[in-house]
């Protein structure tokens, strides 16, 4: 690895920094090693039980607050296999590490919070201590009633685990931590519009969010790739919208918040953080790092090979950009980014799509139109304005 590349690198050309960051979501591998066994699960390593080494807290996170692409606020989110499965005490010492660094080199001001992402099956009152303690935000994968989340998100034994993810967030409501669930759709999900909201809404959540079951990663295809599947979607969201609406603002739909915000306002982007590099920082246990999606940490490809930039005990975020490797994968997310723009009237409220469903799905980056961005984006998009044209 190469602290100061630029010496070395000749060739490469000068980073236009202005199109970088701001850094504002870092996600962390605390192990890749995950509980359960999932029907769509994308992640690789899943059986390593390897944990993120704490010895990598104060450079990793000196490195970060001394960065140019560091933002006025920062996310730091345990995700990656099942966070929970390492000990409390784990957190407990990484984010008091933490909260030294910051004492001592937060020299910018940024806000910094703390979540985990996680399948709720291990919370207990212990877990909601340390949660509470650290003012952590938790996110709950959870996709509605127990027919539909067992289907899928299963033990490694076979069994659903809907009764025991229900038992984390009944700890987390019971604590007064507000609970932020997101689900994922399948082709089975979108019959049951109904059921799925009022499943919800009978238990208090309501603050959710969708993700579709993507192709990516480990997993090679989705019960969702139909052209069939187009108008039940659009039905789905369809109905979700009326649920919605009935309630008067009190259930909270990310998709429909983020949409109507761009409606609203009219305000339009030019990019999106999964594909501008250093808006995103991803770590994983050994202290490896790379940018845009998450996802891509971990997986190897024919074209890219892994998508690990550096290591934090030798890298700065900064030194990595003059590498081949990241040039390469910029140019071609750069390329894929105007293709979206060029060709797409969804452009001003997508920014370009992310750079994992691109390379999945079409077997580059440099490309545009992909199933996740059809659903996301156009379908849901359509489906609002329709709405708001009827019913103002």
């Amino acid at each position: 690895m190469n602290t100061h590349p630029e010496s070395i690198f000749q060739n490469t050309v000068q980073p236009n920094w202005e199109n970088y960051g701001s850094l504002g979501l870092v996600v962390i591998q605390a192990t890749t090693f995950c509980n359960l066994n999932c029907g769509y699960c994308y992640l690789p390593d899943r059986e390593s039980k390897k944990q993120f080494n704490l010895n990598l807290i104060e450079p990793l996170f000196k490195k970060i607050l001394s960065s140019r692409f560091l933002g006025e606020e920062l996310t730091v989110c345990w995700h990656a296999g099942e966070p929970l499965t390492v000990p409390i005490s784990f957190y407990d010492t990484a984010i008091n590490k933490i909260n030294e660094v910051v004492d001592e080199c937060n020299d910018k001001k940024c806000l910094i919070t703390q979540t985990i992402q996680t399948n709720g099956t291990l919370i207990n009152q212990s877990w909601c201590d340390l949660f509470l303690k650290h003012k952590i935000d938790i996110g709950v994968s959870l996709d509605g009633p127990s027919f539909l989340h067992d289907a899928y998100r299963k033990t490694r034994t076979g069994l659903g685990t809907h009764a025991s993810t229900m038992r984390g967030i009944s700890y987390l409501q019971k604590n007064g931590i507000d609970v932020h669930v997101i689900a994922v759709l399948t082709q089975e999900s979108l019959d049951y519009p109904n059921e799925i909201f009022q499943f919800f809404w009978d238990n208090g959540i309501t603050e959710v969010g969708f993700n579709i079951e993507e192709i990516e990663g480990l997993n090679k295809s989705s019960s969702l790739k139909s052209s069939e599947t187009e108008t039940r979607f659009r039905n789905f969201i369809n109905r979700f919208w009326e649920l919605v609406v009935e309630t008067n603002g009190e259930f909270k739909l990310r998709e429909f918040e983020q949409l109507c915000g761009f409606i609203y306002t009219g305000e339009r982007i030019n990019k999106r953080d999964l594909n501008t590099p250093f808006a995103i920082l991803n770590i994983d246990s050994q202290g490896n790092f790379s940018t845009f999606d998450p996802e891509l940490l971990g997986v190897k490809t024919e074209i890219y090979g892994d998508f690990i930039l550096g290591n934090i005990m030798q890298d700065t975020l900064e030194s990595v950009c003059f590498t081949e490797k990241f040039q390469r994968m910029y140019t071609d997310v750069t390329a894929g980014v105007e293709l979206c723009r060029s060709s797409c009237q969804y452009f001003g409220i997508c920014g370009g799509g992310a750079t994992s469903n691109k390379y999945w799905e079409n077997g580059t980056m440099r490309s545009s139109e992909t199933m996740a961005c059809k659903y996301y984006q156009k379908i849901i998009t359509d489906v609002i304005l329709e709405k708001l044209e009827v019913h103002g």
